[in-house]
């Protein structure tokens, strides 16, 4: 609530030039503030969606390929992996040289020790089988190969 205060020095009641208004300044417009982070949340909630995308992987055909009806726990290789020797564990990045720790800390948290490799289909054998054997030092007992239908 606004305050009014006597200015002049006659105690005669004049108000001399005026009345001076003050306001504390304990009263702080929120409105403003709440505009932008409505904006800010409205950007987050629209452009988070586009950023959750995993890698890019061409994956290679096969005429009898089965459908997976369990819960897997899928390691992609890239395209690029011969360069960046980087793998991802469903949506987690991971170095090839800490792979076999990382999965043998998700092998104790499972029952079923099978794991599926999504590999791009240009990476070369000797890497596939470099990251299948880190697989097995990790504790994975059964190792499949994910593909895609064949196109007819």
């Amino acid at each position: 609530m606004p305050k009014v205060q006597q200015t002049g020095a006659h105690g005669n009641g004049r108000r001399g030039r005026g009345a001076r208004v003050s306001t504390s300044l304990a009263e702080i417009n929120v409105v403003p503030l709440v505009d932008v982070m409505l904006v800010l949340l409205i950007i987050f909630m629209v452009t988070a969606p586009m950023m959750t995308q995993g890698l890019a992987v061409n994956l290679p055909q096969a005429r009898r390929a089965q459908p997976v009806t369990a819960q897997p726990l899928y390691v992609t290789v890239p395209a690029t992996f011969s360069r960046d020797r980087i793998v991802q564990i469903n949506n987690d990045d991971v170095r090839v040289d800490i792979l076999q720790e990382r999965m043998k800390q998700a092998m104790l948290e499972r029952t079923d020790h099978s794991v599926f490799v999504r590999a791009d289909g240009s990476v070369t054998y000797q890497d596939l089988v470099f990251v299948m054997d880190k697989l097995k030092e990790g504790g994975v007992e059964h190792v499949g190969l994910a593909t895609r239908p064949a196109q007819r």
